[in-house]
């Protein structure tokens, strides 16, 4: 079959007995990674070095607001790039960024990765100062002495006070975005009149007095100490000679990082005094992507139960609807919308999504496949002419609400990891390896001893909450969106939200936290539209095969006279258990985990509104994450054990729903997000019957008369727990 048959001739080019051949190869990458060096914090290794690092590093800590110029004593410096053709940055590459002419090597020198934002000052967002003028802001903004009141024009970042008084500047210990002084299109002047300050690690012991630049959008860091070679001066270069002896040489070194399109230019930045008090050394010049209008990063989910169409989302810098092609069909066209900095959310700090973490988020296209069959696989592309054409795409659609069988993995707190040995403000360190090992099983069918080929398809994903951990960074929900595209571009991905994509203080959640780092759901539903009834009303069901899925909001009220609580309840009561014998109920926040830490795992209070709602209407399984690892419980309400499971032949615990008792709950948190370990003394938690900490995901499979599942390792593909529910 030509690639335009494919396309255009043929809509139907399998069934889900199994994918087509061309389904999808384990897409790892197609590029030629490097042999990195990991940095800080382990990525992309073994489960043991995971569980020794947080998902936090130092990194997060930096002072985001100003960061000085170093008095830099070497007039030699240079960063150079290369791997970047003359057309610019391609849609995903590595580049090698090479920093020379360094005098004093110091494992406190570190570069970043940058973008140029175009953010609005944050005076003029939380009721400050209006923006000053485009055409007034660079690097010509004159200077005035520490201390003088500010004109409007030269009202500086993180000023809060009244005209005619001093600036008081922010310095808060939140997450570094990144910095950029140059680009006239963007309205963040460098501000001068900022004090000299001393740096101790043995080069630039002095930084420029009355400079500075501002931090805007960070992507990824690393230390210059990744280079092997840096802090021994391996590689040299002499500048002077002196009766034939060199008098004067610099030392270089070299990183790898891993680039995708985020649409705007970005730069490489050179910095002393590591985390703690970093100065600027050198910048590269902007770096700007080929096609920054291309479509990108499609990803799929259910419309609603007919399995007869499907939702395509993706990224593009270009507002103009564009088209998706499929099956038979000539296409359809795309609604268009995007997101500003004015639709997120702060409070009397500015948030990072509303200040130094945002980044234009470029257009969000969205179009649904009609007039499809239920467990049949096609292709699609999208794009247009104009700007560009994705690849050609198998994908598959999930079978209908009320037939015989359903496969689909379960997750939660996924996030999102480097791709090189940088380090961010927030990563997750399994994330990687759980996103590789789902889609080589998607890929490959491999079958094991327990399930068969057919109860091995996978017709569809759902991710339980703490979705991208962008937290407030707008651009690393590109990164996120990068990282799924081989697993969502090809089966229905359904979401539920988290804390991390809705808490913000004062924004009507339930929990009153900055989870969200401003974010307050916005991007998580603009990326990820479901089947709810409304904007910020993130509740929805859906029935495939034999299972009918009721997904909750766990931060929006849940109390017995809220609106979704009155939904839970009509929802649930209207199950046709003929047509879908298995009731799985899922959210975010755990009613059931044995973590106990400063912050509850548990909240008792949403646990007593909502708990009988489950026992009522005869949830079969609920599935939550928020606490990252994996639990599962006995049948259980108000913490006694209703009934325990029984072995089989095959040694798996198996629970007879025929007299049903009460829900089994499973915590699923463990897909991405820095493991949490058990306590030793678990005593209290006697509903507690299995407790693992590994990265990976769930596997199930329901027929009619089974509810199937495993938690399979994505470190070795093992299975380290095995359930199953019956009824006669």
């Amino acid at each position: 079959m030509d690639q335009t048959s494919k396309v255009y001739g043929t809509q139907l080019i399998g069934t889900i007995e199994g994918f087509p051949t061309e389904f999808v190869t384990a897409k790892k990458s197609s590029l030629n990674s490097p042999t990195i060096k990991k940095g800080q914090l382990m990525i992309n290794s073994s489960i043991e070095e995971f569980q020794d690092h947080t998902a936090i590093s130092d990194f997060r800590l930096l002072n985001r607001r100003y960061v000085e110029y170093c008095l830099d004593p070497s007039p030699y410096l240079q960063i150079s790039i290369s791997s970047v053709a003359e057309s610019g940055l391609s849609n995903e590459q590595y580049v090698t960024v090479t920093f020379s002419g360094v005098l004093h090597p110091s494992d406190k020198h570190w570069v970043a990765m940058i973008s140029p934002s175009n953010s609005k000052p944050m005076a003029n967002l939380i009721g400050g100062r209006p923006d000053p003028p485009v055409s007034t802001v660079n690097a010509s903004t004159p200077s005035l002495p520490l201390g003088q009141p500010l004109s409007t024009l030269e009202w500086p970042l993180g000023a809060l006070a009244d005209k005619g008084t001093s600036p008081t500047l922010l310095c808060i210990p939140e997450p570094l975005a990144s910095i950029s002084d140059e680009s006239a299109t963007q309205p963040y002047p460098i501000h001068e009149g900022v004090h000299a300050s001393e740096d101790h690690d043995g080069l630039d012991s002095h930084r420029t007095p009355n400079k500075a630049m501002v931090l805007t959008e960070e992507n990824e860091a690393q230390y210059a100490s990744n280079d092997p070679d840096y802090l021994s001066c391996n590689k040299t270069v002499c500048h002077e000679h002196m009766f034939g002896l060199c008098v004067v040489k610099s030392c270089s070194g070299s990183l790898t990082f891993h680039v995708i399109n985020i649409r705007t230019p970005i730069e490489f930045v050179l910095f002393s005094g590591g985390f703690d008090t970093p100065c600027v050394l050198k910048r590269s010049k902007p770096l700007n992507f080929a096609t920054p209008n291309w479509p990108l990063y499609g990803h799929l989910s259910s419309v609603d139960s007919t399995g007869n169409k499907m939702r395509l989302t993706w990224v593009s810098g270009d507002k103009t609807p564009q088209n998706v092609q499929f099956g038979e069909y000539n296409g359809v066209t795309s609604e268009v919308t995007t997101f500003t900095q004015d639709d997120m959310c702060s409070s009397v700090l500015p948030s990072p999504a509303k200040d130094f973490g945002w980044h234009d988020p470029g257009y969000i296209h969205t179009a649904i496949m009609r007039g499809l069959e239920p467990l049949t696989c096609y292709y699609y592309r999208y794009g247009r002419d104009e700007v560009g054409w994705s690849d050609q795409i198998p994908f598959c659609t999930p079978p209908a609400g009320g037939s015989s069988e359903l496969g689909f993995f379960a997750f939660g707190d996924l996030g999102k990891a480097p791709h090189d040995a940088s380090v961010e403000h927030y990563i997750q360190p399994g994330a990687t390896i759980v996103t590789d090992a789902m889609v080589q099983e998607v890929a490959s069918g491999k079958l094991d001893s327990h399930f068969s080929y057919q109860e091995k398809k996978v017709n569809s994903i759902f991710h339980i909450g703490d979705i991208s951990y962008a937290t407030g960074f707008l651009a690393e929900w590109d990164f996120f969106l990068h990282q799924i595209t081989p697993l969502a571009s090809h089966l229905s991905y359904m979401t539920a939200i988290g804390n991390h994509e809705r808490d913000y203080i004062d924004t009507g959640s339930v929990y009153i936290t900055p989870d969200s780092g401003g974010e307050c759901g916005v991007p998580y539903e603009t990326y990820f539209p479901m089947p709810t009834i409304a904007k910020d009303k993130p509740w929805y069901s859906i029935e495939q095969g034999p299972v009918h899925f009721t997904v909750m909001s766990t931060e929006h009220e849940w109390t017995s006279t809220s609106e979704q609580y009155l939904w839970m309840e009509t929802d649930m009561g209207s199950v046709n258990r003929s047509r879908t014998p298995w009731l799985i109920f899922i959210g975010h926040r755990p009613m059931y985990s044995s973590i106990k830490s400063i912050l509850p795992s548990v909240d008792e209070n949403f646990v007593k509104a909502v708990e009988p709602l489950l026992t009522d209407y005869k949830v079969d399984v609920a599935l939550w994450g928020h606490v990252h690892n994996y639990e599962r419980t006995c049948a259980v309400y108000e913490d006694v054990c209703k009934a325990m499971p029984i072995k089989d032949a095959n040694g798996t615990d198996t629970y007879n729903n025929t007299n049903y008792s009460a829900p089994v709950h499973v915590v699923i948190g463990m897909a991405g997000f820095t493991l949490d370990q058990f306590p030793s003394d678990a005593s209290d938690a006697r509903w507690s019957l299995v407790r693992i900490a590994e990265f990976g995901y769930v596997r199930f499979h329901a027929t009619v008369e089974e509810l199937k599942a495993e938690l399979v390792n994505a470190n070795t593909t093992m299975v380290e727990d095995r359930f199953r529910i019956i009824r006669s």
